[in-house]
C-alpha cells in the first residue's frame, strides 16, 4: 500500500519537473506542432514562441555526436505495437542568451494508420553537470593529467588510425619515440613534483613544433610518442631534429628553478618499415635503443637487422615451445650418478632437465636454459623440475638428488613458496635434497645468496655451489656465504694431468675445501688416472663420463639403491 501525506498537499507535476531541471512536451509530427508544460521557460530560458515547433525547436539543437530527436524518431527501425517505441537522445540546446545547454531527451513516439510515427511526447531534463562529469572522466580516459597530452592506450588508437589510412591511401605516417634522459637522475635530484613539472614544460615545449595534423602522447612515465601523418624519411629526420633543438636550447621551469632536460629519439615510416602496430612500436623502440647506445640526445631513425628479426623469430618460436612442452608435460629428468672418490659407490643423482620436443627428438637442459632465461620463462622451468626432483625423492626413500636453481628463481617468492609446501606434503625429502647454485649467480650479490642459502638451509636441504672456479669467489666470501659442497669447474678439472695450472689450482681448491669442512665434487672426470689422483687429494667425489653419463633410466628401481651422503 502506498502511503500519500494530505499534508504535502496535491502533487504539482510542473514544478516536480523543474525541480528535476525537465520540461515535457507533446509533439504532432504530421503538423509539426510542439507542446510544452508551463514551465519551459524556467528550464530552457527561451521564449516559448522560439520552440512552438519542431522545425524551430531543431533550429536550436546540434546533436554533435548524438542524434537530433527526429532523427532519434524518424530513423529507428522498431514498429510500433500499439504501446509506443521507446526514444532516448542528447544533444547541445541554444539558449536565449547564447549559451548551450546539454540536453536529455526521452519519450515514446506512435505511429498513426500507415506505421509511421505522427506523434510524440517525452521530457527534456537539463545534463549540464552529468555532462560535465562524464566529460570530464572521458578526458581521463584518454589524456594524461600531468601533460594534457593523449595518453598510451588513446594514443595506440590514433596510431592504429593513421598506420590504417596510410596503407589505405598507399601514403606514409612516421612514430617518433622519445626518451627523457637520466629519468632517476632528476627523481632523485629535485624530487618527483619537480620532474612531473618538468616532464609538462617539455610536453608544452614539443607541442608548437608540431604540425597541425601530427598527435603527441605521453607513452610511458619517461617517453613521449609523436604519430606524424604523411610523412617521409626524410620529413621524419627534420621532426625530429626540431624536437631535439627546442628541448635542449633552454631549461625547463619549475617550481624548484629550471631544470635541464634532455631527450633521445627513435623513429620508423610505415607501412614501408611496419605493417601492424605492434610492429611500428616494436621498430620505434629498436631505433631508440640504437639512439641511445650510440649518443643520449640524438636521433636514429629505424634501419632492418636481419639477425635481430630472426632472433626474435626464434624467441618466439622457442617460447611457444616451451610453454606447450609446461602444459603438455613433456618436460622430463635425466639422472647423472655422482660417486664417492674412494668407494666408487653412487652418493646422489644430479638431476638435470630434459625436453621431449613433440617430433619425438629430447632437447638437453643446456638448448633450452638459455633461451628460457632470455624469454623470462626459466622460472616456470625451474619450478617444474623441482616438483619432479621431490615426486622422485617421495617414491623412493633411498634416493638422493640435487637440482639446479637458476639465478631468477633464488630471489622469486613463489619458488620459496613452491619448495616449502612441496618440503611439507613430503616428510623426509628436504635431507635428502641438494639444491645447486652457480658461482655466477652466488657472485652477483653476496648478501642476497647468504640469504638464499639460509633459507634453504632452514627448510632442511643443503646447498652447493656449481660449476666453482668459473668466477671470481673469494674463499672468505665461500666461507661466509655456509653452503655445504662445492662442485669443482670440470673446464679445470678434465685437463688436471696434462696442465700443471689446473693441477695447481685444483689441488689448492680440494685442499682449502676440506680446511673449510667443505665437501667437494670433482666434474668432468673423464679418465681413470685423473679419478685416482683426486682422490688421493681428497676430493669427496666424482662426476663425469668416467662415472656415468645422465640418463632418463632409474637404477635405483632395479634394486641399485642409492648411497647417503656423509655428514
Amino acid at each position: 500500500m502506498i502511503r500519500i501525506d494530505q499534508a504535502a498537499g496535491p502533487l504539482d507535476v510542473e514544478q516536480a519537473l523543474a525541480s528535476a531541471g525537465a520540461a515535457a512536451y507533446g509533439w504532432r509530427i504530421d503538423s509539426d506542432e510542439l507542446v510544452w508544460s508551463g514551465n519551459v521557460a524556467s528550464v530552457l530560458d527561451v521564449d516559448l514562441a522560439h520552440v512552438a515547433s519542431g522545425r524551430a525547436y531543431a533550429q536550436r539543437t546540434e546533436a554533435e555526436k548524438g542524434q537530433s530527436r527526429f532523427e532519434a524518431i524518424v530513423q529507428c527501425d522498431q514498429k510500433d505495437a500499439g504501446a509506443g517505441v521507446p526514444y532516448v537522445t542528447e544533444y547541445a540546446f541554444s539558449r536565449a542568451d547564447g549559451t548551450k545547454a546539454r540536453i536529455e531527451d526521452s519519450g515514446r513516439w506512435f505511429a498513426g494508420p500507415d506505421g509511421k510515427p505522427i506523434r510524440a511526447q517525452g521530457i527534456v531534463r537539463v545534463i549540464d553537470e552529468r555532462h560535465a562529469r562524464e566529460q570530464a572522466l572521458l578526458r581521463l580516459a584518454k589524456f594524461d593529467p600531468s601533460t594534457g597530452e593523449m595518453n598510451r592506450t588513446h594514443f595506440i588508437d590514433v596510431l592504429g588510425g593513421v598506420l590504417d589510412e596510410a596503407t589505405r591511401f598507399r601514403s606514409s605516417c612516421g612514430l617518433l619515440l622519445i626518451a627523457i634522459d637520466h629519468l632517476g637522475r632528476l627523481n632523485e635530484a629535485y624530487g618527483f613534483d619537480v620532474t612531473e613539472q618538468a616532464i609538462a614544460q617539455l610536453a608544452k615545449r614539443m607541442r608548437p613544433k608540431l604540425r597541425g595534423e601530427d598527435s603527441l602522447g605521453r607513452f610511458s612515465g619517461n617517453k613521449f610518442g609523436v604519430i606524424l601523418k604523411t610523412c617521409t624519411p626524410d620529413e621524419l629526420t627534420i621532426a625530429a631534429e626540431r624536437l631535439l633543438s627546442a628541448v635542449r636550447d633552454e631549461p625547463m621551469e619549475t617550481s624548484a628553478g629550471p631544470v635541464a632536460v634532455t631527450i633521445t629519439i627513435g623513429g620508423v615510416t610505415a607501412p614501408r618499415h611496419a605493417r601492424t602496430v605492434p610492429e611500428i612500436l616494436n621498430r620505434a623502440q629498436d631505433a631508440l635503443k640504437a639512439a641511445r647506445a650510440r649518443r643520449l640526445g640524438s636521433f636514429a631513425a629505424y634501419r632492418p637487422n636481419v639477425e635481430r628479426d630472426a632472433r626474435r623469430k626464434e624467441n618466439a618460436r622457442a617460447t611457444d615451445e616451451i610453454v606447450t612442452a609446461l602444459n603438455e608435460r613433456r618436460i622430463v629428468l635425466a639422472f647423472e650418478p655422482v660417486v664417492a672418490a674412494q668407494t666408487r659407490k653412487t652418493a646422489f643423482y644430479e638431476c638435470l632437465m630434459r625436453v621431449n620436443r613433440s617430433d619425438g627428438s629430447i632437447a638437453q637442459a643446456n638448448e633450452i636454459i638459455p633461451v628460457a632465461e632470455r624469454v623470462g620463462l626459466v622460472r616456470m622451468l625451474d619450478h617444474r623440475v623441482l616438483e619432479l626432483v621431490v615426486q622422485e625423492l617421495a617414491e623412493a626413500p633411498t634416493l638422493r638428488a640435487s637440482v639446479n636453481v637458476s639465478a631468477a628463481s633464488t630471489i622469486d617468492p613463489d619458488w620459496w613458496s613452491g619448495l616449502a609446501a612441496l618440503l611439507r606434503a613430503h616428510a623426509g625429502v628436504a635431507e635428502r635434497l641438494i639444491v645447486e647454485i652457480t658461482e655466477s649467480v652466488a657472485i652477483q650479490d653476496i648478501d642476497d645468496t647468504r640469504g638464499f642459502v639460509a633459507r634453504v638451509k632452514d627448510l632442511g636441504c643443503r646447498i652447493a655451489i656449481d660449476d666453482f672456479g668459473a668466477g671470481y669467489t673469494s674463499f672468505r666470501n665461500l666461507r661466509k656465504l655456509g653452503v655445504d659442497i662445492v662442485k669443482i669447474d670440470g673446464a679445470f678439472v678434465q685437463n688436471v694431468i696434462k696442465s700443471e695450472d689446473d693441477r695447481a689450482f685444483v689441488h689448492t681448491l680440494v685442499d682449502l675445501a676440506r680446511r673449510l669442512n667443505l665437501k667437494t665434487v670433482a666434474e668432468w672426470v673423464q679418465g681413470e688416472e685423473a679419478a685416482l689422483t683426486l682422490a688421493d687429494w681428497g676430493c669427496d667425489y666424482l662426476q663425469g663420463s668416467l662415472i656415468g653419463l645422465a640418463s632418463t633410466e632409474r637404477p635405483w628401481r632395479a634394486g641399485g639403491a642409492a648411497a647417503a651422503v656423509s655428514a
